[in-house]
């Protein structure tokens, strides 16, 4: 491919959030140059980096995949091969795959109020590059790849097994007929345990703090019977909706009756396990559902291998590794080969580049965000995150029709830049606000967001839709014709 490093628009990441925006900015604004930097060597994004067995979507399908390019597969919770090769097969039909530069790692970002354009510094694989862009997005995510978080556990030197990062899954690491121990209770751990079961000679989860969980079939009958009725696409709308008020209806009730559906989930586990004793002691939270993030366990597998033998749950405090294992605070030493550190993310916003307007740097952290999509102070420059209670998608084709929006008006008005300006008033809040520990810890590193829009990021897409697709682009947002800009300069 020969790259055409002067475009009109910049994208940085191709996972679901770069394919989604470029599908969306080429659909609506055909007549702009654009091209994808991708650090990694593949697409796929957060689907390419993870490895770890049994990794799958943790949301159903349907609602993860675009809204654009019907999911034909016949499960609803779908493993991580099947994801990278959707998503493969999507940019190779839109023509999107052409656009992408692989192997490119985006370091800084230079805003220029003259040239009203960015300088994109990036290390590319024969060093480093410079692309010159009219707009950026980045699709990013919000974690960092290279840097998980790391508790900091005491004598993990001492340990004489195979310490482990889902992060950083080695090939070809072999489990069978070994003891693991698997640190930690979030999806990552929930998806591990049942996984490595199948083979391992035994798995302890071994929490501090309990998730709730939730059994949920891995196909849909639902979406059987309407794919043999109606069109794939019409059928994927449909059976996509459909999940989308499940999942919303699921959230609400949690907020509203947490009393009631933790009692609901508890006798799930409890039918699961069959023990309401586990269900009272490992699966009971201190903290409401949806507080953080509720964890799906497809067919009840993990409930399953506790049932059967092959794993079970320790929750207690971690004392230090010692040569044979973890010894936990009462003094109890749970032996293992292997210890994996499901431990959770660290946040990384942007992607970890730096930003500045005309040489001077600017702090995201310092900004508010507009519709969760622009940022304060940082003109011509979008970002992209999806939600926590809903499937990823879902807010970040929001985010990309958006984007689309916003460039479709700089094109037709001929401005040469725009910024949002905050206008709302009242607390403020990080822009992702959850008890989950990995935001908590990085909630100084997020943008600010409001209670009311177009400031606000509420978690709640019927909500965010109605505002965001219907968002006022003169509301919060400073247009800069061309002539304005000369004269600034």
């Amino acid at each position: 491919m020969t790259l055409q490093r002067d475009v009109d628009v910049l994208i940085v990441g191709a996972g679901l959030s770069g394919i989604n925006m470029a599908y969306r900015i080429q659909e609506a604004c055909p007549e702009l140059t654009y091209a994808i930097v991708e650090r990694r060597d593949r697409i796929g994004g957060t689907w390419d980096l993870f490895r770890y067995p049994g990794v799958r979507s943790d949301s159903d399908f349907f609602t993860l995949a675009f809204p654009f390019r019907p999911w034909r597969g016949k499960d609803a919770i779908v493993d991580g091969d099947q994801i990278l090769e959707y998503l493969e097969d999507t940019a190779r039909e839109a023509g999107i795959d052409r656009h992408i530069a692989f192997g490119r790692r985006v370091d800084s970002a230079d805003w220029s109020s003259v040239d009203a354009r960015w300088s994109v510094e990036a290390s590319g694989p024969d060093g480093p590059e410079t692309w010159s862009a009219r707009f950026v997005v980045t699709c990013t995510g919000y974690y960092d790849y290279d840097s998980p978080y790391d508790p900091g556990f005491a004598g993990v030197e001492d340990f004489d097994g195979t310490l482990v990062h889902p992060q950083f899954w080695p090939e070809g690491l072999d489990h069978s007929g070994k003891r693991v121990v698997v640190i930690g209770s979030g999806a990552t751990a929930v998806t591990i345990v049942p996984a490595m079961a199948e083979t391992a000679e035994h798995v302890t989860m071994l929490q501090r703090t309990p998730s709730y969980l939730l059994a949920q079939p891995k196909g849909d009958p639902i979406a059987d019977v309407v794919r043999k009725i109606a069109p794939p696409t019409v059928a994927h709308h449909v059976v996509r909706t459909k999940n989308m008020l499940l999942q919303w209806a699921l959230f609400q009730a949690c907020q509203r009756a947490p009393k009631a559906m933790r009692s609901l989930l508890l006798k799930g586990v409890a039918h699961g396990t069959g023990s309401a004793e586990i269900a009272e002691q490992h699966f009971n939270p201190p903290y409401d559902p949806w507080d953080q993030r509720l964890c799906v366990t497809p067919q009840g597998d993990i409930f399953a291998a506790i049932k059967a033998g092959r794993a079970s749950v320790t929750t207690a405090r971690i004392d230090r590794f010692v040569p044979e294992g973890v010894r936990l605070e009462d003094g109890t030493v749970l032996p293992a080969d292997i210890v994996v550190t499901a431990t959770g993310l660290s946040i990384k916003i942007l992607g970890g580049a730096k930003v500045s307007v005309d040489g001077e740097p600017r702090d995201p952290a310092e900004s508010f965000a507009y519709h969760g999509t622009m940022l304060t102070g940082l003109p011509n420059l979008a970002f992209c995150v999806g939600y926590i209670n809903l499937s990823w998608t879902m807010r970040s084709d929001l985010t990309s029709r958006l984007v689309a929006r916003v460039l479709r008006r700089l094109v037709d008005s001929g401005a040469s830049s725009v910024v949002p300006e905050f206008t709302g008033s009242g607390p403020t809040t990080p822009l992702m606000d959850m008890q989950s520990g990995y935001l908590q810890r990085g909630a100084h590193l997020m943008p600010r967001a409001t209670d009311a829009y177009p400031w606000s990021f509420r978690q709640n897409f019927l909500v965010d839709s109605w505002s965001t697709n219907r968002a006022d682009l003169d509301d919060g947002l400073v247009w800069t014709a061309p002539d304005r800009a000369e004269a600034r300069a």
